[in-house]
């Protein structure tokens, strides 16, 4: 199978695999292979005491359906409470303030780090010569609103936004052999949709490694939260560990570990919450669209995306109804995201990286050469 046109999103199946760069031409007879999993349920505590936080990702609210659900937030329930926007709120600079500009509204804290859709400039080449300047751009108008994008205290909890970006030998698992997938320049649209300066790629660890940097001018401010919290939350946009990705037989788009994540990223968040965790430390995340909550080697790992409206409606991936999830509340991480489709398969599942074999769902996709 050739794809021509792989955006965020497709889950065609009763075992979801979405990819955030998957088509959306999908043969009819596929699609009534979907079957809808179980509806999520709120978070959210009413008759919680003191400090909420509240976690969301992927909101894309280019998609007028993602903008109304922002617009009908209620103005009064979380007036007092913590919102980490995980990134990708939008593709266009116009969108993104008017959606963190109806967020501040809504919260009274709200914390955001850079998604790859907001560093788009397909739509914005006159006004940003590249992605760094729009980025700049996006943290200017942070700024002006009140969102923060540096680490805090409050309440005794410390909360710690860390930018990252991918790299490819992020994935360190087998290749499912003899399949001819589309290349990470024909799938994904960040290879178009950015633009860079000559000194950086993606097609090596120098993007990683830039924004990786950008987390150093926040050390002391770190240190300090290390030093008086017991209880941090950290969050980025990208994944920082293989192990909260799908592997590669289970998704459409096979080659999609190699465009989520960063290593530097996951040595960052060890950093801080330690080698070994604790049962107080968490880290969110966003950018493949999965559902996810797991504790690996003594770290929380949640992903609680809006994604886009067809995923909703076919109930693959993100939400609307549970979200925005509380993270944090009672002076306490909050109970697992539940049902929570493959992390919870996993939690019961060994993964089994070495087995190339295609899920009977993705099989049907393509033609072995």
């Amino acid at each position: 199978m050739v794809v021509s046109y792989i955006p965020p999103c497709l889950n065609i199946s009763r075992q979801p695999c979405h990819s955030s760069y998957i088509s959306k031409h999908v043969p009819s007879n596929f699609r009534r292979l979907c079957i809808r999993r179980p509806q999520m349920l709120s978070s959210a505590h009413e008759d919680a005491v003191g400090l909420r936080v509240f976690v969301l990702s992927d909101l894309h609210t280019d998609y007028a359906e993602n903008l109304k659900w922002v617009k009908c937030l209620s103005t009064v329930r979380y007036k007092n409470d913590v919102l980490l926007v995980a990134g990708d709120v939008a593709e266009t600079y116009n969108n993104f303030f008017s959606t963190m500009s109806l967020l501040k509204d809504r919260f009274e804290h709200v914390f955001y780090v850079p998604g790859n859709h907001d560093l788009w400039c397909r739509s914005e080449e006159e006004d940003y010569p590249d992605s760094v300047e729009k980025l700049h751009n996006l943290l200017d108008a942070c700024r002006t609103l009140g969102v923060e994008t540096n680490p805090m205290i409050i309440d005794d909890l410390g909360i710690i936004p860390l930018f990252s970006w991918y790299h490819e030998s992020f994935d360190r698992e087998m290749n499912i052999p003899n399949l001819r997938i589309p290349s990470l320049e024909m799938a994904c649209k960040d290879f178009h949709a950015c633009k860079w300066p000559g000194e950086l790629s993606n097609g090596d660890v120098s993007l990683a490694l830039y924004f990786d940097a950008l987390n150093e001018i926040n050390q002391n401010a770190i240190k300090e939260i290390k030093k008086t919290c017991t209880q941090i939350i950290t969050f980025s946009h990208f994944v920082p560990r293989l192990e909260l990705c799908p592997e590669k037989r289970m998704l459409f788009y096979p080659k999609l570990p190699k465009i989520i994540g960063s290593d530097f990223l996951e040595i960052l968040i060890r950093s801080i919450h330690g080698v070994k965790g604790s049962g107080s430390a968490c880290h969110v995340f966003g950018h493949t669209h999965f559902c996810w909550d797991a504790v690996i080697d003594g770290i929380r790992y949640v992903q609680a995306p809006l994604a886009y409206p067809r995923e909703r409606k076919r109930r693959m991936n993100g939400g609307e109804n549970w979200l925005p999830f509380c993270i944090y509340s009672d002076g306490k991480l909050s109970d697992r995201v539940s049902p929570c489709y493959w992390s919870d398969y996993y939690s019961a599942n060994p993964r089994t990286p070495h087995d190339t074999r295609l899920a009977p769902w993705v099989a049907r996709f393509y033609d072995r050469t």
